[in-house]
């Protein structure tokens, strides 16, 4: 029996989910501007499913995102306010890591958009030191590309924190990133930041076993977090696209998604959890199961 890590679930989605909210191209930012208090809300229902970690809504809390708004200067402002909540979360609880979440430039899903190195660099290295002193740990989302994954692990370093890579694969080849590089590829980098873990997210979840067997063979921890989309839509990789053009699964219930959490496990995954459309209801049985198979829940 292993020792598990048990991530929560998707943040934006059920933000936008619970406000009822048509949504924006600035997706969860845009809620917690809307509705303060229910990313705490959120948080404090993953941690009664039984999730120990909670992944702070800075994902999408860009320079590039809102300027398009005229909100750049809440950036600061909008980092503290998510670091905020899920501490307040946590505290209440009485247990559990904060995980400081830092997601794409410019926009997800979209490896094209990728920028170089010496210009994503400072913008990570600025977030990362902003909400490092705030959390446990740095878990860089979604990346789409290696040049991508390097400009945000080079600056999470400003964090002084352990930092986690997670990626995104190709939905019907999980062996590549969404670039069509390789996993392989993202080796170079491993070799020179030392991640202390290898994710891979948001991608379906019939995507991941394969890219937890390339994952497994950088001899780190590793895991998985899948969504609950049918698809990725061409209308979603256009510029200042909402999350309206994604279409939700009807059947990955709390049931078969924990089928597909426990294969992993089985693959030697001790980091599991959920992305976007995944929600507490997911959490709360997967956790139920880990427990029923003597898997201890770190």
């Amino acid at each position: 029996m292993a020792i598990i890590t048990l991530l929560d679930g998707g943040m934006g989605q059920e933000l936008v989910a619970r406000s009822g909210d048509d949504p924006t191209p600035l997706w969860a930012t845009r809620v917690m501007l809307d509705h303060p208090g229910m990313v705490r809300a959120i948080h404090a229902d993953y941690f009664a499913a039984g999730a120990s970690i909670a992944t702070t809504n800075t994902y999408a809390i860009h320079h590039d995102r809102l300027e398009r708004f005229d909100l750049d200067g809440q950036f600061e402002n909008l980092h503290r306010t998510a670091l905020t909540q899920a501490a307040e979360a946590r505290a209440a609880h009485g247990k559990g890591l904060i995980a400081g979440s830092m997601g794409p430039l410019v926009g997800t899903y979209r490896p094209e958009l990728t920028q170089p190195l010496d210009i994503a660099t400072p913008k990570y290295a600025e977030i990362a030191a902003l909400i490092g002193p705030h959390v446990d740990l740095i878990l860089i989302e979604t990346m789409a590309s290696v040049l991508q994954a390097e400009g945000a692990l080079k600056g999470a370093q400003a964090a002084g924190k352990p930092v986690w890579l997670s990626v995104s694969v190709n939905d019907h080849d999980g062996t590549v990133l969404r670039s069509d590089e390789p996993i392989a590829h993202l080796g170079r980098i491993i070799d020179e930041y030392r991640p202390a873990a290898v994710l891979v997210n948001c991608s379906v979840p019939e995507a991941m076993a394969a890219a937890l067997f390339e994952l497994a063979k950088f001899g780190l921890p590793f895991g998985a977090y899948a969504n609950g989309f049918t698809h990725i839509s061409g209308n979603f990789l256009e510029d200042a696209a909402t999350v309206a053009a994604l279409t939700h699964r009807h059947d990955l219930t709390p049931e078969k998604y924990t089928d597909f959490a426990m294969g992993w496990i089985g693959q030697g995954a001790t980091i599991v959890g959920g992305c976007c459309e995944v929600g507490p209801a997911h959490i709360r049985h997967l956790h139920g199961a880990l427990l029923a198979a003597g898997h201890q829940i770190a």
